[in-house]
């Protein structure tokens, strides 16, 4: 992503800066002149340093549903003929991917999350601190806007979706004073009802939990986010790896579940003979997290978690 800022059709790209950049990147490229990609492309700075790593035959996807992200990358990365930028949703991996590179990808890279400059522009309606209309879409791919899950919703599917997926303890008042409070317009007024029945002392934590419930459910993000790992067995080649960085606990159990089983249980199958059979094993034993001059420099970073997989012989075919 990016560290400038550029002005899109009246509205502002915000600079954001690289997670665990120089982590992800050394332990993505095992092959200079391999084929990659970047699933989460945003503005480019991932990909950049990625290219930089990369030999003159090397060759880089990458992928992103914002046409604002796609714009940045381009402008950022310029007229590299080893880039190529594809939109979409990553959860479609193996549609987005041209079939003869199938089996043939040495890695990928999965920066997972919301960018800065989605939280900062308020008409996105991604942040409570800013006020704007309730959208929350990362694309125009998305079905649903928060609007609609905030006004539509049943009680019960909107104290599941704060509870599980904003991991939020008082989902049922939450629930129940949204419920009460319809219509809600824009995030302002979302944020004025979840604080009037949280306790204050824990009020900008519970926000955060609400808004990221919500954005979630808009964005389908776990779904996507197992389907991108289920379908990354189908393109990478055997020892190719998987780079993902994760910013919560539901995204980073997937991730870990997956990485140690092939699936979203963390139950590592076996032969007749007690081999293992996971179609992918963890790299990293050990979770990587950002250093604390790298959280000092960039707060964003202060909840990343790292971790490495690598397809083995065979592995999802």
């Amino acid at each position: 992503m990016n560290r400038k800022t550029m002005v899109h059709n009246m509205t502002t790209y915000h600079p954001h800066i690289p997670v665990l950049l120089n982590e992800s990147v050394d332990a993505l490229i095992t092959d200079t002149e391999g084929l990659y990609i970047d699933g989460t492309l945003g503005g480019g700075g991932h990909s950049k340093e990625i290219l930089n790593n990369l030999g003159e035959n090397g060759r880089l996807y990458g992928i992103d549903q914002d046409d604002e992200a796609l714009e940045e990358a381009s402008s950022r990365i310029g007229d590299d003929p080893r880039f190529t930028t594809i939109k979409g949703n990553f959860g479609y991996l193996a549609t987005l991917i041209p079939p003869q590179e199938h089996g043939q990808v040495a890695g990928i890279l999965l920066d997972l999350g919301v960018s800065t400059h989605q939280i900062k522009e308020a008409e996105r309606g991604f942040s409570f601190q800013e006020d704007g209309p309730l959208d929350m879409r990362m694309g125009k791919f998305s079905g649903i806007s928060a609007y609609q899950v905030v006004n539509e919703y049943s009680y019960e599917k909107l104290r599941d979706i704060i509870f599980h997926y904003g991991e939020e303890k008082q989902s049922r008042p939450i629930a129940r004073a949204i419920i009460e409070n319809r219509p809600l317009e824009t995030t302002g007024e979302l944020r004025k009802v979840v604080s009037s029945v949280v306790n204050n002392r824990y009020e900008v934590k519970s926000l955060a939990r609400v808004f990221q419930g919500i954005r979630i459910e808009v964005n389908r993000e776990l779904d996507m986010l197992k389907s991108v790992l289920q379908e990354s067995l189908e393109v990478l080649k055997p020892g190719g790896r998987i780079v993902a960085i994760s910013y919560h606990s539901l995204e980073d159990r997937l991730v870990k579940r997956f990485f140690k089983a092939g699936n979203f249980e963390g139950k590592i199958e076996k032969d007749f003979y007690g081999n293992p059979l996971s179609p992918i094993e963890p790299v990293n034993k050990q979770v990587i997290t950002p250093s604390e001059k790298e959280v000092s420099d960039n707060p964003a970073a202060r909840s990343a978690k790292l971790r490495i997989a690598e397809k083995t012989e065979g592995g999802g075919e």
